[in-house]
């Protein structure tokens, strides 16, 4: 009980900074959603939030999320589930069956595979595509100069479901001019929805715009190293 206490009290404080951080941007807080990240934490941990009234989980792999949602699907048929790590081109086919939506659409290989695969899928996650804010050469997405046309290309000759665009900004630097960076490429993409903020910086993030936040070690407690939803090495 008193894992499971922690977690309810711990997410209620994250609604509480995300309500917050939303009033003062002049926003509705329920333009904002949590995805409570659970990468490395196990179904009783998902529970226990579960009890809390979450209903939106992020993980990094789609092993992981194999091993550990089926049966807690059945149980909550309402929780939605996000992949906001990798996906690997031969993981496509699983992803779709598992998530609802996937915030790493990352290169073109990807996005054409998606695209390959709609005629056999009941229908698309909603997709967020992933922006490389900084240019970083370790991690995945599309660089920023190039981010509206591969939009457009995912959605107009693909016919790709694109909602909205993700970052991870570099590790120690401001993450603000990042977050800005992604709204203003929002905006010239026509995409109303952003995926960005942790643990550290979602507060930020919700003043500059954003209508995800992935929320990990706040929640659920975190582990040395680790981080909600980066470093993302490229995909193959």
């Amino acid at each position: 009980m008193g894992e499971d206490s922690g977690i309810a009290d711990r997410i209620r404080t994250v609604r509480a900074r995300v309500a917050a951080a939303a009033r003062d941007a002049g926003r509705s807080p329920a333009d904002v959603a949590i995805v409570a990240v659970a990468k490395t934490h196990g179904a009783a941990a998902v529970e226990a939030a579960l009890g809390a009234g979450q209903l939106v989980f992020g993980e990094n792999r789609v092993q992981e999320a194999q091993a550990k949602y089926p049966s807690l699907r059945q149980r909550h048929p309402d929780l939605r589930l996000h992949l906001i790590g990798p996906l690997q081109s031969n993981k496509v086919k699983l992803a779709l069956e598992l998530f609802d939506v996937i915030h790493t659409l990352d290169r073109p290989k990807l996005a054409a595979a998606l695209a390959g695969l709609r005629s056999s899928s009941p229908s698309l996650p909603a997709l967020y595509v992933q922006v490389n804010t900084g240019l970083e050469p370790q991690k995945s997405g599309i660089a920023p100069a190039d981010a509206v046309a591969f939009v457009r290309h995912c959605v107009d000759a693909l016919g790709l479901p694109v909602v909205g665009l993700m970052c991870i900004p570099p590790v120690d630097v401001d993450p603000i001019p990042h977050f800005a960076l992604l709204r203003e490429l929002g905006r010239e993409s026509g995409l109303g929805r952003l995926s960005m903020g942790m643990s550290d910086d979602f507060e930020a993030a919700v003043r500059l715009g954003a209508t995800e936040v992935r929320v990990g070690s706040a929640i659920f407690g975190g582990r040395a190293g680790a981080q909600e939803a980066g470093p993302v090495p490229p995909a193959q």
